[in-house]
């Protein structure tokens, strides 16, 4: 079976599809290299606004009937916004994969922006916000890409601010997509049992007529990281934490070997090490975090927990300690092994998840303009040594590199 085929539309729109025989589900979207780093101060939250006003009505729909239209069939219809990427996707049964690319097709690109619903979405993103603020863990996140990216637009809040979300009107929509809409960063993808030849039967049909946008707004890189240390009294009755600091981009040689060490630091298994040190050693934390998100011109690496707060100090000596391990002692023979496989099955169970696999092709293309095969992956994990990351520990966890912002109880 093939991974993948693609087709570029005279228009400049890249069909991405993976035909999958064993599945009566088609999963479909359009992505577009668009996100809340290609905002500024004045304008930040409008692409995550836009994400939900793409449902609020186009030039033939009303909200309702957006909504209604695949929920109907038992489909599910779904958006997201990130730092540099809006994604609009569906999940259908296939026999309604037609009617699923018709409606993403005109909220991707008819969308009216009603006065009306602006003002109700305003307050429903409002809400939003002040959910994420009253959940610590999530606020601290948010609160550390301010840490390490400082006035940067990457550390600016996705949904932007209250002031802002309060300011937009019709023409700011409007204007924020006619500067950055370019059809040659935008895919459409999809993964189910249809042939390729469909999939571009129907771009033929509902893609043809959207004109070439060719926007070319250069993203501003990010440059002179400095660690900081910053503790914030809030309303909260637990600690929490955020260490870490600037990583490696998308394109670096670094990338899967740094987030194979954050997968042994504080990945998703219990036995990671940091889990092992503060969970299940101490007690201190229910549940303890290390990401690594790449960006095409930087990262961010962030180890994030909460817990008791005549804890924290303590919790944050551990997890230093164990950085100071990865630096100073290399992997083990079976440790490394072990840490290999258990990545590459980490990796092979998300590829089995058609949705996921669905928004990776896209992302990939946007930012790489390749997709690899999951036999190239593992063979790039198996070929990393053990010194390969004791180098990348001694080289992104120094003590005095890493910022740190706590939330402590007033």
């Amino acid at each position: 079976m093939k991974e993948f085929e693609m087709h570029t539309m005279p228009n400049g729109i890249r069909l991405l599809h993976k035909q999958v025989t064993s599945t009566k589900i088609a999963h479909c979207g359009f992505m577009l290299d668009i996100g809340s780093r290609d905002e500024d101060e004045l304008n930040q939250g409008i692409a995550h606004f836009w994400e939900h006003m793409a449902f609020k009505g186009t030039t033939k729909r009303k909200a309702f009937h957006i909504l209604n239209r695949i929920d109907s069939v038992g489909g599910e219809l779904n958006a997201y916004t990130t730092k540099e990427k809006i994604a609009f996707y569906a999940s259908t049964l296939d026999s309604y994969f037609e009617k699923a690319f018709e409606l993403l097709t005109d909220i991707t690109f008819d969308s009216i922006f009603p006065e009306k619903q602006i003002e109700k979405e305003r307050n429903v993103i409002l809400e939003e916000m002040a959910m994420y603020y009253d959940a610590p863990d999530d606020a601290i996140q948010d609160e550390f890409d301010k840490v390490v990216f400082a006035d940067h637009p990457l550390g600016m809040n996705i949904l932007g601010t209250q002031e802002s979300v309060r300011s937009f009107s019709r023409a700011d929509f409007k204007r924020f997509i006619k500067e950055h809409i370019n059809t040659e960063k935008l895919v459409f993808c999809s993964v189910g049992n249809m042939p390729f030849k469909k999939v571009v039967k129907l771009a033929d049909k509902y893609l043809s007529h959207i004109p070439s946008f060719s926007a070319n707004k250069e993203r501003v890189p990010f440059t002179n990281y400095q660690s900081k240390l910053i503790g914030i009294n809030r309303n909260i009755t637990q600690s929490h934490c955020a260490i870490g600091r600037d990583a490696y981009p998308i394109g670096s040689d670094n990338r899967l070997p740094f987030f194979m060490l954050t997968n042994i630091l504080g990945g998703p298994g219990m036995n990671s090490r940091l889990n092992l040190a503060l969970r299940e050693k101490y007690g201190f934390v229910y549940s303890i975090d290390a990401v690594y998100q790449s960006y095409t011109d930087t990262g961010l690496f962030g180890i994030f927990f909460g817990t008791e707060p005549k804890q924290l100090n303590r919790g944050i000596d551990l997890v230093h300690k164990e950085l100071k391990k990865l630096r100073e002692k290399p992997l083990g023979t079976l440790q490394l092994h072990t840490a290999k496989e258990q990545l590459m099955g980490q990796l092979a169970m998300a590829e089995e998840n058609n949705t996921s696999f669905m928004l990776m092709m896209g992302k990939s293309i946007l930012d790489l303009n390749k997709i690899d095969s999951l036999e190239t992956i593992f063979k790039k994990i198996k070929s990393v040594s053990a010194e390969d990351l004791q180098e990348l520990a001694n080289e992104m966890f120094q003590q005095k590199d890493l910022s740190t912002l706590t939330f402590t109880p007033n």
